[in-house]
């Protein structure tokens, strides 16, 4: 029984199940918000809304019980969302005060969908596990971000479209150079009053657009690889445990070979 609950569980075509529900319903979400269509078929989104409810609740029961104890299904912390975002769709607000956050929290099923794939789960791992260097690179991107606010604000303040007015304004401006909206309008202006101003906006693209970004993508592929590595090692352990269960069974064999000899 438990046995083929965990097949259940671990079967591909589950998950793929799983995927298309919460696309379909996700879909269904955003079509709701489209108000001649929501109040035309307003049945239907009962019935969409309680069928995947029940699913949810289906599934998490068959994660529960494919455990061979119950508490090991809280050991994950990816259960844990599961049944948290389940048992709060489950709560009944609709017909309370808190409508509203009833209705905010059906977006919450959608989230469902990094659960559903491993893929997805693999990925954010590597995402939770990059953020202490990706914080790092924050941190010394945001020294940059101040040293040329301030050189900024002190230099660029008497232009006209007081884009450089404060050091808060300044760095705005910046955050616009970096994501190059209309980057070089704001270049021209100053080279209308300081001609070598185009060294301070190249040289800042080149140090925070560049140098920075090619950082943010060097951590995220660095955790990639040490994800690999791990899943390799995980799968040499899982190798070497069933070749040591296969010299035990032949040792066994030889041993009960001997007694038959024996006898």
């Amino acid at each position: 029984m438990i046995e083929n609950v965990e097949k259940l569980r671990d079967s591909k075509w589950f998950s793929n199940l799983t995927t298309i529900i919460i696309i379909v319903y996700a879909s269904v979400l955003g079509f709701k918000t489209l108000g001649d269509v929501s109040t035309e078929y307003s049945a239907l989104w009962h019935i969409v809304d309680y069928g995947v409810n029940l699913y949810f609740v289906f599934e998490i029961a068959i994660k529960m019980i494919a455990e061979k104890k119950f508490l090991n299904f809280f050991k994950s912390k990816w259960n844990i969302f599961d049944f948290i975002i389940v048992t709060i769709t489950l709560l009944p607000l609709e017909s309370s005060g808190y409508a509203a956050v009833a209705r905010l929290m059906r977006v919450f099923k959608i989230l469902r969908l990094f659960t559903a794939r491993p893929e997805l789960k693999a990925i954010l791992d590597m995402l939770i596990k990059a953020i202490p260097a990706i914080i790092d690179i924050v941190i010394l991107m945001f020294i940059i971000f101040y040293i040329y606010a301030i050189i900024g604000s002190f230099v660029f303040s008497e232009l006209p479209s007081g884009l450089w007015r404060d050091f808060l304004i300044s760095m705005l401006t910046l955050f616009r150079v970096l994501t190059f909206e209309d980057w070089t309008d704001v270049m021209y202006e100053a080279m209308e009053v300081h001609p070598w101003s185009w060294i301070y906006f190249i040289s800042f693209i080149i140090i925070a657009a560049f140098v920075f970004f090619n950082l943010f993508v060097a951590v995220i592929i660095g955790e990639m690889q040490k994800l690999q590595e791990q899943d390799m090692k995980n799968d040499l352990e899982e190798d070497h445990k069933k070749i040591d269960l296969i010299l035990e069974e032949l040792q066994s064999l030889r041993a009960e070979v001997k007694e038959l000899k024996k006898q």
